[in-house]
């Protein structure tokens, strides 16, 4: 029986046809499956620490005129002004920078190779969640008497290229910068106590000396306790940074951004969109293959109708005459999804390198995003193609009984 269904089969079938639905379904496949891959790998990049491309942020500040630094207006927002942004359209949240109120000094030396340095300095903090390093030693233990401190990456370039190399003084990794400790001073309400500081970060978004959340509430509380920190700036979570309401709205409030915020926000919104429309063109070239595969099965199963519906009659069942076109799709199918993924890793193999070099910390992730979505999309095209090819048989054996 099978046999016989084969030859009627071949005696019918568009090479063409096929070749076309298969080089198309490849290609489309292949598309869809590099672009979720990519996106696996890259994601440290926009939900992990130390990113760039994290989220929208934007850091807001009072613009601080002439006449007002005169007259000694203060330049830290309010509540009502934090309520206020808090409710515009295009904010998602609002995190405070909590200043210290209290004095620091801090010292950092290194014997061997001859750098001491001491100078008064400051904290902030912002909450964790707008913190952009990873967070596993992010926390304040008051008996271990360590601050956890994150410093802007751009101080260590400052240092590195500036400092130590007009005094021809050892140049420092972040990983050199991770070991020292620092002698860290704190005075305030007749208290003085001395901390250690342990640098766990360097941050691309945060340019000022941030300490734990925690830490600062327990600091000012303890070092401060009649004042209340008033933020001087925001960081702003927004929807989208393109959107020319934010100008407008922190031009007509007399707001500054500090950096380029709003235009590192716009390029992660586009790198983003742009990833959301190569997987659109590919899946809609997938589903131009499919149209293409299922034209091509009709238009055999239309060619063969009467020796199907002699088949039928004589006694065999719909699915058996539907048996080989269901292999055909099947097998194109398996096919198409095994090159697919060959080529996804073979593509991979390439751009994991560049990634790499360009971002030595970031861990890319499996194959298992590319395997599990290609494993359901042949799943359902399958499905939906045996689906398809069992209704048109079974319309044939119906016509044919029915004459």
């Amino acid at each position: 029986m099978n046999k016989l269904v084969w030859r009627l089969l071949r005696q019918h079938i568009s090479v063409g046809q096929l070749a076309g639905f298969f080089l198309a379904n490849l290609f489309g496949m292949t598309i869809v499956l590099l672009s979720i891959q990519f996106y696996r790998d890259v994601l440290p990049l926009f939900t992990q620490g130390d990113s760039f491309m994290k989220k929208e942020y934007i850091i807001a500040t009072q613009k601080i005129s002439t006449l007002g630094s005169f007259a000694g207006r203060s330049n830290t927002f309010t509540k009502e002004e934090i309520k206020e942004l808090q409710q515009q359209p295009f904010t998602r949240s609002i995190g405070a920078f909590t200043p210290s109120l209290f004095k620091v000094s801090a010292g950092l030396g290194m014997q061997e190779a001859g750098i001491h340095l001491s100078t008064e300095m400051f904290f902030e903090s912002v909450p964790d969640e707008y913190v952009d390093v990873n967070l596993d030693k992010w926390h304040f233990d008051e008996n271990s008497r360590t601050i956890p401190i994150i410093i802007p990456r751009n101080y260590l370039n400052l240092y590195n290229f500036g400092f130590a190399q007009s005094r021809s003084l050892p140049k420092l990794s972040e990983g050199v910068m991770s070991l020292i400790r620092m002698d860290i001073i704190l005075r305030g309400n007749g208290h003085v106590e001395q901390y250690k500081g342990n640098i766990v970060g360097f941050s691309n978004r945060l340019n000022t000396i941030l300490v734990p959340q925690s830490f600062m509430n327990w600091a000012n509380q303890t070092f401060a306790p009649d004042q209340e920190a008033q933020p001087s700036r925001l960081i702003v979570e927004v929807n989208n940074p393109t959107d020319t309401a934010i100008a407008d709205y922190f031009q007509q409030k007399n707001y500054e951004t500090e950096g380029n915020n709003l235009d590192a926000g716009k390029t992660t919104y586009f790198l983003r969109l742009i990833t959301g429309i190569v997987i659109s063109i590919g899946l809609f070239i997938s589903l131009l293959s499919f149209y293409i595969l299922m034209l091509s099965i009709f238009l055999l199963l239309q060619k063969n109708t009467v020796k199907l519906e002699n088949l039928l009659l004589i006694g065999y069942s719909p699915t058996k005459v539907a048996l080989p076109y269901d292999l055909l799709t099947i097998g194109l199918n398996l096919i198409v999804l095994l090159l697919s993924a060959g080529g996804v890793m073979w593509i991979r193999s390439y751009y994991t390198d560049t990634l790499q070099n360009l971002f030595p910390q970031l861990e890319t992730g499996s194959l298992w995003p590319c395997i599990l979505t290609g494993s359901l999309l042949f799943v359902f095209v399958s499905l939906i193609n045996i689906l398809s090819i069992r209704k048109k048989v079974n319309d044939i054996w119906k016509n044919g009984a029915s004459k």
